[in-house]
């Protein structure tokens, strides 16, 4: 069995966009277990990724997102989820984590066979993440308390059919990376 790494999706975000409303009490709830995640796979050393939405910024890289993020009015969402040193960081444009972007090389030059997915939105960019990861033959955990939705009953349904169809493994946070 090769690597874990730990993907952190869509957090560094401003959160104007026109679902924020709708998704910030989700992501408020899940900012204590994602953080209590990076902890834990730091500890355990093991890879952490932030792919996160470039917002349409074309010119920006991670500093300047994570900038105007900090600087946002929901700044207190994202201080706990700072990258550290070690962390790598993706931009993407669309859903999916791997869609036109480096990560499939990447986890692959780190030998990574295990993605851990946690962030933003359960039924948008962690389903076709999920999905995307699957196809690629990587074996696929979310944890089910660190990842936000906008819709309760369409996460629910997408950790479903992530469990179901991928072959997922969905449980709690907390079950992750214990001695």
């Amino acid at each position: 069995m090769g690597q874990t790494a730990l993907i952190v999706v869509d957090m560094i975000n401003t959160y104007d966009h026109d679902d924020a409303d709708l998704l910030l009490p989700s992501v408020t709830d899940v900012v204590p277990r994602v953080t209590s995640l990076l902890q834990r796979a730091r500890e355990k050393e093991a890879t952490v990724i932030y792919v996160n939405d470039n917002f349409g910024e074309w010119r920006s890289h991670h500093g300047e997102l994570l900038e105007k993020a900090l600087a946002g009015p929901h700044a207190k969402l994202v201080e706990p989820l700072v990258p550290d040193d070690d962390s790598l960081f993706v931009l993407k444009a669309r859903h999916s984590i791997f869609f036109e972007t480096p990560l499939g090389y990447l986890l692959s030059q780190q030998g990574i066979d295990r993605v851990v997915l946690c962030g933003q939105v359960t039924e948008q960019c962690i389903l076709y993440s999920a999905l995307d990861a699957h196809i690629r033959h990587l074996e696929v955990t979310v944890p089910r308390d660190a990842v936000a939705h906008i819709h309760a009953d369409l996460a629910e349904a997408a950790l479903r059919m992530m469990e179901r169809n991928m072959g997922a493994t969905v449980c709690d946070g907390d079950d992750l990376w214990r001695d």
